[in-house]
């Protein structure tokens, strides 16, 4: 088995040599050394986007790189960015196929990860309209203000544990109030309340099966390491796919059982119903299209797209305010001016709080959930930038170095909100990128801005906040493919006075 492996990796080498000395000289993009086989994989140092950033200076804003078997395109200026997602939008439509999206997809059934064609027009025809629509987003705010009363209830009972001021995980209250959010969205129940440890486990098991991206792995550059099981990925993926799909069917099923329910004893459908009913229902009049695997794709990207970047951007965001308190007491004033304290911030108040819309503009510009973009792939050759890019090209863009350029942004490492206040030419075209561009820029920007606003703002108008210890809160990032804080974040609330008698009330109405 040795001499086989051996004899394969030679016979590879020797091809790939050939195919590289026989191919005609492109006007490639600047590329740094790279080296036999691997290319430049020594470049390929996490976090990715921090270490493409350091090659600026010397390679420029686009730069080409090659890994075993893939090219990688990666763009780190608004005016490539403008080039690749403008007239060259069609072309970089696709996503790359990878060992994870082959395994976790269902086939590539999920609207984030479907190649570019009939079946994505029709995924997103069905996201855009049914699930992330304007109409859509309006109708889920009773269930976005329900969530967040839930979430301020657990701060005040932590407020009430400790006394008048109670020390809170909010990785984990923000991670339990978007994964509620996002259950109750796509099948019309939460998570296990029945005690503390049940609701730990529901997001310890919540975490484990949605937390995976399908992102690229070491297999997709030199899939000869598929073939000998390295390090296992495969059947890890294989495994993770059974537990999630086990999850999604038994939401699906007990779905279908409660609908036949309610038509069988006569029960009329609620006003809003859930996800998987609105697709239930589909399906009845088209079950060549609306498959369960479908059904079970769509809830999926719902799950993944919906918990994590949210989380991550809330997180954020409290941290960047402890660290900026005159930030905080300003939302805060705004906050009391607009709505006062005799009742919670509610969805129709966001619109009226401007301060707090540019706070998040600016954590989501110094913090992209996603620093690369979701990746492109190139279905023929294109030109960007003057050069020549290969068909079946990996086109990565770096928003988190777009985002802290000091030759588009001033004091571009500094929070400052009122940078994004009086106009909205900062968010304008294609400098800043938090939720993509192009045809297939995030569709659920909105419903996520929606729980961000409220769920921060709620949180700042009922509670007081401080830091643990003197010290400011530390803003290292981990080294994921997402912006994820290194240090969970904890701090200190305790209830502002005049709304203690509504949380008090909350509490007992739970």
């Amino acid at each position: 088995m040795g001499n086989f492996h051996y004899y394969l990796c030679l016979i590879s080498f020797i091809l790939l040599t050939i195919k590289l000395l026989t191919q005609r000289k492109r006007n490639l993009p600047p590329s740094p050394f790279s080296l036999p086989i691997i290319g430049h994989l020594h470049h390929l140092k996490l976090p990715l986007y921090k270490s493409w950033a350091t090659l600026l200076p010397k390679y420029g804003p686009i730069l080409y790189l090659r890994v075993g078997s893939r090219r990688i395109l990666v763009v780190s200026s608004p005016s490539d960015v403008e080039e690749c997602f403008g007239k060259n939008d069609i072309i970089f439509a696709n996503r790359p196929q990878t060992m994870a999206g082959d395994i976790l997809m269902y086939d590539h059934r999920s609207y984030v990860w479907a190649p570019y064609g009939p079946l994505w027009r029709s995924l997103r025809r069905l996201s855009v309209v049914e699930i992330l629509s304007s109409i859509n987003v309006q109708k889920l705010t009773s269930i976005r203000e329900e969530e967040v009363g839930n979430f301020v209830r657990r701060l005040f009972e932590a407020s009430a544990a400790y006394g008048s001021t109670g020390k809170v995980d909010m990785r984990y209250l923000f991670s339990l109030l978007t994964m509620n959010f996002s259950l109750k969205l796509v099948s019309g129940k939460r998570g296990e309340e029945v005690d503390k440890e049940a609701e730990r486990m529901f997001v310890q098991e919540f975490k484990s099966l949605f937390f995976v991206g399908v992102g690229t792995n070491v297999c997709d550059f030199f899939p000869i390491l598929k073939w000998i099981g390295f390090q296992g990925i495969e059947k890890r993926l294989k495994e993770l796919h059974r537990r999630r799909d086990e999850f999604l069917q038994k939401l699906v099923d007990g779905t279908r059982l409660n609908t036949a329910r309610d038509v069988a004893v006569g029960k009329e459908e609620g006003k809003n119903p859930s996800l998987i009913e609105k697709l239930l229902s589909f399906q009845e009049k088209d079950p060549g299209f609306f498959s369960d695997e479908l059904i079970k794709a769509t809830a999926l990207m719902v799950f993944i797209a919906g918990t994590e970047s949210t989380i991550f951007t809330l997180e954020w965001a409290m941290s960047l305010l402890l660290n900026h308190p005159e930030a905080l007491e300003k939302v805060r004033a705004e906050m009391v001016s607009n709505v006062g304290n005799e009742r919670l911030l509610n969805d129709s108040d966001l619109a009226n709080l401007p301060y707090l819309g540019c706070v998040v503009d600016e954590v989501l510009r110094l913090y992209p959930p996603a620093p690369l973009l979701l990746p492109h792939y190139s279905s023929q050759d294109c030109t960007v930038g003057g050069y020549e890019i290969p068909k079946g090209t990996l086109l990565m863009v770096n928003a988190w170095a777009i985002h802290r350029d000091p030759t588009i942004w001033d004091e571009p490492a500094k929070f400052k909100p009122e940078r994004f206040q009086g106009s909205f030419q900062e968010k304008e075209g294609s400098k800043y990128l938090p939720f993509g561009l192009g045809r297939r820029a995030c569709p659920g920007a909105a419903m996520g801005l929606r729980m961000i606003l409220l769920a921060l703002g709620t949180a700042i108008q009922c509670f007081e906040w401080e830091k643990v210890g003197s010290d400011k809160v530390d803003m290292t990032p981990g080294k994921g493919q997402f912006l994820l804080k290194a240090i969970p974040l904890e701090a200190l609330c305790s209830p502002r006075p005049h709304l203690i008698k509504i949380l008090s009330q909350s509490q007992t109405s739970n």
